[in-house]
């Protein structure tokens, strides 16, 4: 599908007269963010842990989330973390059950099987718990909307703390206390926090109060900042906006990962490729976080939270070792599964709003991650579901313009559960009555939402640069943005009229394109598409093209240059 180039507004001269020690192309990053202050470019630029990090007990059920820890402490009670099987939900219960442990508390955790179980509490194993006798169950990542089965357990004599981050229901929950970030009268001033991101929090309270009271128990000065490789992992996992806190937890959590103890952590860095040497977000979020997720997708996300408690290096090689497989495991699955879904839209129309693809006993695992592909290729919400019998099990993945789990939560009559963020969710529906119901409910909102909306992906270019401008000074200015992620992509910029030097298909399948490029007769710059690489046979020497391109570094033997990422690309009209 073609893609849209829209280059952002320039900076207004009033801003551009207000920092005349910037080069434009930073002026325009800067500008672009919405960053129009010194204090705000200063905060964004150098993030600081001590004076960024905000108080955690300006979420108004800290206190007594913190209170009632602090009984089961004083009790020794026995304790349950909850947690979910994706990479936020494993890095949550991780954090809290390090932190508990490291207390001396008697506590044990529950990831509950993705297949059978789906997410968050449920019924059955509520019962377990109270023939279990726990006194206290804190949920991480998940239990906002698990108001009858929280109802369950307080009848029985179980408290629960509720720390999540997802949507507000209809209805909360009566816990004990419930830390959300997204509840309208949280209290709290950023509401993008992760899963892990909202146990971070959590911990660093518990750490103060620990501080200023008499208890016995203590944890060390500068404990809970070690956690921050596993929140920087949740985060980038998460794909929640880099900004604010996140921007100041995932800035230290790279500097964390570097250094880290966690044995679990260490070993999979080892073991996994890094051919830049170099631990950010891409890397966070191409090879650590996958290898997180395979274990939940495939088998159980125990695997996953094992490796990330480890005590011994033979049991975190064991660990990671099985991680590897069950990833490539999962991307066979997936790629099977999404050629089977993309048949099924290989034709679409202006009047399809929104995709559905369906399958019989589909991987309940990999479903996301088609949808995710096919909401990419088509620009449009997509549902991803498997079925068997009577019960459908899917994930949403949706566009700009079209809250997805706002949509389930108006066909809630048909769902049995259901759960998400604005661009992403999980339901489950039983009932073929039901579940046509659903569908027709949820085309409905979709062709109302998107009325009128071009359904073409757009690419947001910062500026348009001339290869001559391509320097290592450009670089080391990129370099002031990192953290790159959610609402701080990589930049993209564009450059018209380049010259075709030399093509060439790379990789051992041909599926990557080489072209060597100049503008203007100045110096040649390398280009690099991924999967681009149809465009051997299309494009010859002499050529004209365009293109939409990261600043990337391609490193070989110890030598460093600047390449050109290919983004988009086509054939020059001027």
């Amino acid at each position: 599908m073609l893609k849209k180039w829209q280059i952002l507004p320039r900076p207004d001269a009033e801003f551009i007269d207000k920092f005349p020690e910037i080069n434009n192309l930073t002026l325009q990053l800067l500008y672009s963010r919405g960053l129009k202050t010194q204090k705000e470019i200063d905060e964004f630029l150098s993030p600081n842990y001590d004076t960024q990090v905000f108080d955690p007990y300006l979420f108004k059920g800290m206190e007594k989330a913190v209170n009632r820890l602090l009984e089961a402490i004083k009790k020794h009670e026995k304790i349950l973390v909850y947690g979910d099987y994706d990479a936020d939900g494993v890095c949550s219960t991780t954090i809290i059950y390090l932190t508990l442990k490291s207390l001396g508390l008697d506590v044990d955790t529950y990831i509950p099987f993705r297949e059978s179980e789906g997410y968050g509490l449920n019924k059955k194993i509520v019962h377990t718990f109270i023939k279990q006798k726990y006194n206290l169950i804190i949920t991480v990542d998940c239990g906002i909307s698990n108001i009858e089965e929280i109802a369950l357990l307080k009848e029985n004599g179980i408290d629960v703390i509720i720390t999540d981050h997802h949507q507000e229901p209809p209805k909360r929950p009566e816990a004990v206390a419930i830390i959300n970030p997204s509840l309208k009268d949280s209290g709290y001033p950023f509401s993008g926090l992760c899963g892990a991101g909202v146990a971070y929090k959590f911990v660093q309270a518990v750490v103060h109060k620990l501080h200023e009271t008499n208890t016995p128990v203590k944890l060390p000065d500068g404990f809970e900042k070690w956690l921050l490789d596993l929140v920087a992992i949740a985060t980038v996992g998460d794909i929640v906006p880099l900004i604010s806190e996140n921007r100041v937890f995932v800035k230290y959590g790279l500097i964390v990962l570097e250094k880290s103890k966690n044995i679990g952590i260490k070993k999979l860095i080892e073991t996994v490729n890094n051919k830049s040497g170099k631990i950010d977000t891409t890397y966070i979020g191409w090879r650590i976080v996958p290898r997180i997720n395979a274990a939940g997708r495939i088998e159980h996300a125990s695997l996953a939270f094992n490796l990330l408690v480890a005590k011994s290096e033979e049991e975190a090689q064991k660990m990671t070792e099985i991680l590897e497989e069950n990833n490539k495991n999962r991307q066979k699955i997936t790629e099977n599964i999404l050629n089977k879904a993309l048949a099924q839209v290989e034709e679409i129309s202006d009047e399809d709003k929104i995709l559905f693809v369906m399958g019989e006993k589909w991987t309940a695992g990999v479903v996301g991650l088609v949808a995710g592909r096919i909401s990419d290729k088509f620009h449009r919400p997509t549902l991803a579901i498997s079925n068997e019998g009577d019960r459908y099990v899917g994930s949403g993945r949706s566009i700009p313009g079209f809250n997805i789990t706002d949509a389930l939560k108006e066909c809630k009559e048909y769902l049995f559960r259901f759960g998400g963020h604005s661009q992403a969710c999980g339901f489950t529906v039983v009932g073929d009555e039901n579940f046509d119901k659903f569908k027709k409910r949820m085309t409905e909102l979709a062709g109302e939402k998107l009325a009128g909306v071009e359904l073409a992906p757009q690419l947001e270019i910062e500026a348009e640069v001339k290869l001559s401008e391509i320097n290592w000074e450009l670089w080391e200015d990129l370099e002031k943005f990192e953290p790159y992620g959610e609402g701080n992509e990589k930049p993209l910029f564009v450059a018209y009229n380049l010259n075709v030097d030399s093509v060439q298909t790379v990789g051992n399948d041909g599926k990557h394109l080489r072209v060597m490029v100049s503008q203007d007769g100045g110096k040649t710059h390398k280009l690099i598409g991924f999967s681009f690489g149809e465009w051997c046979v299309k494009l010859k020497i002499g050529d004209k093209i365009d293109i939409v391109f990261e600043l990337d570094i391609n490193e070989w033997n110890g030598n460093r240059e600047l390449q050109l990422k290919i983004v988009d690309l086509k054939l020059s009209e001027k």
